[in-house]
Parts: structure tokens; C-alpha cells; sequence
């Protein structure tokens, strides 16, 4: 039977330590929390990587985090050749802050384009440096300079990020709020975790699972890299930290 861990930073992104208590290791080292601040790979971004500290000071060093048998349980995956822990010991989390943020920042700046490309996704990666976005997008218009240009204007207006909760049924009633072509978001919970910017979410919403910033603005600056064809009429977007470079 799954295990099933509180899963800190549905609620606080920004919570980057914590205190839990070991429930489970699985049969390849895997330590399983009651709760924790480490997000598990999913929905295209990263899990995080960080450290425990264990009840005798031992620092151990997680690698990667993942999901187990369901979303819900979580894996810490521990870098070779550490002591584990024991199940019941109480133990200390931390994040690697700096990625996990670059995550945010990237992950909120990938929203951010699904709203200037207002086009069916079919596929998305996040990471510290380099994320990509792929859309089904007919229009050529949308070029390199204007997209970053419209990119730079939601991330200058500082709209609010945050995050609201609806039932399956409303979901169910409101069915453009899923972007993807071709995954849709988990249900039979009982509610769906919606990300929203824009005061009463009037930039955009739409359901996700991860991390994002509080505001647009700390975004940062960000520029699209590049635009690759991948098919007749699908794009790859790729979304870059920094000013555009000079041509």
C-alpha cells in the first residue's frame, strides 16, 4: 500500500526547509517522508534536489526527487553511497533554494507564454536555464521578438500569482482551462489545484501542479531563444533568462 506525504509546497512554494519524520524507505533506498518541501518530478519540472539532516547531525544528500506508486507518494532519492535512515527518526529538510527558485521564476515564465501563444500545448520542460514550450500555432506572426516583447510586458506588470482550488465538476464544466493537447490533469480527488495570475486570475488560470513565483515581476528578465519546427504547424519555444542576445 502507497504511502501518502504531505506535500508542503502545494501550499507554500516558498517554504525551503522543514522538520518530518521518516515513514517508509523503499527497496531501492528511496526515503519516504510524512511530509516534505521537496518537489517530485511531474508535469514537466524537475524534483528538487536539497539535503536531510539526521537526528545525529549525519547530513545526507538527496539527488532527486520522485513520485512513487500514486502523486502522492514521495520519494527522496538519496545520492550513493550515504547512510540511511531509520524509519520513525525524526529529520531536518532543505531544498537547494537558488535552483528551486530558477525553477519558480521559469515555470511561472512558461504560464506566462501559454498566454501570449494563446495555442494547444503539446509539450513542456522546465529547467534552471532553458525551458521550451510547444504549441500547435498556425500563425507565423509570432516571432522571436514579438512574443519576448509580449512576454516582458505581463512580467512588468507584476500581476499576482496564486493558487485556487476547484471540484472535478467544475473543471469538468469549464474545459478550456486545460491547455494541453494531450494530457489531462489528474481527477477523482475531489479538487484541482488551479495556478492563477492577475487579480481574480484575469491574466490567466489554468490547473498545474507546481511552483511558481507570487508575482510576475520576479520573473525577471526573459527573452525566447528560439523558435524550432518540429511538424507542419507545431513550435518549440524555447525561454531564456536574461535580455535577448544582440543580433
Amino acid at each position: 500500500m502507497p504511502f501518502q506525504t504531505a506535500a508542503l509546497f502545494r501550499d507554500d512554494a516558498y517554504a525551503g526547509e522543514a522538520e518530518a519524520k521518516v515513514v517508509g524507505i523503499n527497496d531501492r533506498g528511496g526515503i519516504i517522508l510524512d511530509r516534505t518541501v521537496f518537489y517530485a518530478t511531474s508535469g514537466g519540472q524537475p524534483g528538487d534536489t536539497g539535503h536531510l539532516i539526521l537526528a545525529d547531525g549525519t547530513r545526507l544528500a538527496v539527488a532527486a526527487t520522485v513520485t512513487g506508486e500514486t502523486k502522492d507518494e514521495i520519494i527522496h532519492v538519496p545520492a550513493a553511497g550515504q547512510s540511511l535512515p531509520a524509519v520513525g527518526e525524526s529529520v531536518k529538510l532543505a531544498i537547494d533554494w537558488p535552483r528551486r527558485h530558477l525553477l519558480m521564476r521559469m515555470h511561472t515564465a512558461c504560464h506566462l507564454l501559454s498566454v501570449v501563444c494563446p495555442f494547444p500545448i503539446t509539450g513542456a520542460a522546465v529547467s534552471e536555464d532553458d525551458s521550451r514550450v510547444d504549441f500547435d500555432i498556425p500563425d507565423p506572426s509570432y516571432t522571436r521578438e514579438l512574443v519576448t516583447a509580449r512576454l516582458m510586458e505581463l512580467v512588468n506588470a507584476n500581476h499576482p500569482v496564486f493558487i485556487r482550488w476547484i471540484t472535478d465538476e467544475e473543471l469538468a464544466a469549464n474545459p478550456t482551462l486545460v491547455k494541453s493537447k494531450n494530457v489531462r490533469p489528474p481527477s477523482g480527488t475531489g479538487r484541482i489545484r488551479l495556478v492563477c495570475i492577475g487579480d481574480n486570475a484575469s491574466v490567466d488560470s489554468q490547473p498545474c501542479g507546481g511552483t511558481h513565483v507570487a508575482a510576475t515581476g520576479e520573473v525577471g528578465e526573459i527573452h525566447i531563444g528560439k523558435i524550432e519546427k518540429k511538424g507542419r504547424e507545431n513550435r518549440r519555444f524555447r525561454i531564456r533568462f536574461g535580455r535577448p542576445p544582440a543580433q
